[in-house]
């Protein structure tokens, strides 16, 4: 019978968070929704586990893969053998055009000849033709070559000479390769360089293998960043939920008793500050009447008062008066203008006896 999904989702995520996950399932970003929303996904994660490895190759083929590995490597490494030793007697080659012994020069003549005669060889063997039949070029074939090749006493002396000429141009370049790899062993002597040169293919061995597993422990550390990377988000989308719970629930509802606590606190800054214009307003009145301005202040007030009183009582009895005179009607107002024309006229001749008189 098969699992319940609740118990696969478990076993899937338990198995996410082991140390050395990445050995049985390939880098994945899930979350407990996702597998939670999709139990079948669950259950395929689960049966491939038994199936395939971290680089989601199956484990069936991973022996076979392995082996081909092996032996592409072999294939490889023996590649690169034969053309280092072919790329130094092309490098040999070389230096036919300058001055050398005759005896170098022959040796170096039979080598190019050999070598020659040996990629035309190659290119004679280079496969079937389209039809099925092994093409040609010129109708030759590899036993027409044979002539060409230099006498059996020549390639013999070469045979004979050529690992000496080859030790010889690969020292150098193997001790720039020493001097590059260690550049202390410049300063040591030819003995010690040497000895150092017998351990380099042991040391760079040894350095590939520490490469290789820093480059696995590299890729091993990018699984858990990237499975980090898609649970960090997840976990600040939950916090985030969390604090506007929070904000909702307890922020809002305290929200109405913080506006009054701060209407109040509003209103006695407010009295506060008005107490205090009011004590500055009294300070400056202080300082400003003192009590021999205030008598003086009292003096120009009584007599103020009283002056105000006399107009108070003229205004009075010039009203009485106006009254009186408006109540004799209009005869008495011809009688005012006629007293009003004749001084006038007394006022003007006033004036012109003070005027006669001065002269």
């Amino acid at each position: 019978m098969a699992a319940a999904p609740g118990v696969v989702i478990a076993e899937l995520l338990l198995l996410q968070q082991q140390p050395g996950c990445e050995r049985c399932l390939p880098p994945c970003s899930l979350t407990d929704e996702d597998l939670a929303t999709r139990p079948g996904l669950a259950h395929l994660l689960v049966d491939l586990t038994k199936h395939m490895d971290s680089s989601g190759l199956s484990l069936h083929w991973a022996p076979q893969a392995e082996e081909a590995r092996k032996q592409l490597q072999l294939c490889r490494t023996n590649w690169l053998k034969w053309e280092a030793l072919h790329r130094l007697l092309q490098e040999a080659l070389r230096d036919l055009g300058t001055g050398l012994a005759p005896q170098h020069r022959k040796f170096l003549e039979v080598l190019e000849q050999q070598l020659l005669v040996a990629e035309l060889r190659r290119m004679l063997d280079l496969g079937p033709s389209p039809q099925g039949t092994r093409s040609s070029l010129l109708g030759l074939v590899p036993s027409d070559l044979l002539e060409l090749l230099p006498p059996n006493q020549e390639l013999e002396e070469v045979r004979k000479r050529l690992p000496a000429e080859l030790e010889k141009r690969l020292k150098p370049k193997c001790l720039a390769v020493l001097s590059y790899y260690r550049p202390e062993s410049d300063g040591a002597g030819e003995a010690a360089r040497m000895a150092m040169l017998g351990t380099l293919a042991e040391s760079l061995a040894a350095e590939k293998q520490r490469l290789q597993e820093a480059r696995a422990r590299h890729q091993e550390l990018v699984g858990m960043l990237e499975q980090q990377k898609a649970a960090y988000p997840q976990v600040l989308l939950r916090c985030l939920a969390l604090l506007k719970r929070l904000a909702r629930e307890h922020r809002l509802g305290a929200q109405s008793e913080l506006d009054h606590l701060n209407t109040q606190y509003l209103e006695i800054k407010c009295s506060a500050m008005f107490l205090k214009i009011r004590l500055e307003e009294l300070s400056i009145l202080l300082e400003s009447y003192t009590p021999e301005k205030i008598n003086a202040h009292r003096m120009i007030q009584d007599s103020l008062k009283a002056a105000l009183c006399q107009e108070e009582q003229d205004l009075a009895i010039s009203q009485k008066i106006l009254s009186n005179y408006e109540t004799l009607g209009s005869e008495f107002e011809e009688l005012v203008k006629e007293y009003a024309r004749l001084k006038a006229i007394i006022e003007n001749r006033r004036w012109v006896l003070t005027e006669f008189n001065k002269d």
